[in-house]
């Protein structure tokens, strides 16, 4: 942030918005350049990382394969420092990345990444004009509720169904509820604790 006479400049604006002079369908066009490549990079490679620590949360229930990760976070990170076009980005190659050695045949692997990139994109968008804590709180509270909602139909329609468990979708339907409010709000928790201490580190290495 700097004076200029009377104006106060948003730096970081001005340095999102400048890439090419214009900025392309509300994303940043600087998403391509060669830092936020590697950001981009970085975040995958964590997001995979992170993927191998799950434990399911109702282990003993017919949502035992439900299980809770904050491989996430990762990619709501890279969301809100590089835009929406890096979140879609960052989550498809985790997935991508997540089919080596996949043994539910890229079912887990479809159904997460419907449920991620509802999750993921809102913010991400909302911060590109409003960077507020109260803006980026309240759209994490959309995102929260629409991985939910998008959650109990990528279920419902896609992970008991090819899981050969349809007839089981109804009697789980309020532990699949519990559980991606559980998941989505520790992600969410977890990302504003974590925004400002990644934010830094990645400028101090100079790719943000």
């Amino acid at each position: 942030m700097k004076e200029e006479g009377n104006k106060i400049i948003d730096v970081e604006t001005v340095v999102d918005r400048k890439d090419d002079g214009k900025k392309s369908s509300g994303v940043r066009s600087s998403v391509f350049s060669t830092r936020a490549m590697a950001g981009m990079a970085i975040f995958a490679a964590l997001s995979y990382g992170v993927s191998f620590l799950e434990f399911s949360v109702f282990p003993t229930s017919a949502v035992f394969f439900l299980k809770l990760d904050f491989s996430n976070v990762f990619i709501m990170l890279a969301g809100f420092m590089y835009g929406p076009l890096a979140a879609l980005f960052v989550g498809i190659i985790k997935e991508l990345l997540c089919l080596i050695g996949s043994s539910t045949f890229g079912v887990g692997q479809i159904a997460n990444a419907f449920v991620i990139l509802v999750y993921v994109i809102p913010p991400s968008i909302v911060y590109l004009k409003y960077k507020g804590i109260k803006s980026v709180v309240l759209s994490l509270f959309v995102a929260c509720v629409l991985q939910t909602v998008t959650a109990l139909l990528v279920n419902r329609f896609i992970t008991f169904p090819l899981y050969g468990m349809a007839e089981a979708f109804a009697p789980a339907f309020w532990l699949i509820v519990a559980f991606n409010v559980i998941k989505s709000v520790s992600v969410s928790l977890l990302t504003l604790l974590l925004y400002k201490r990644i934010s830094y580190v990645f400028e101090r290495i100079n790719i943000r």
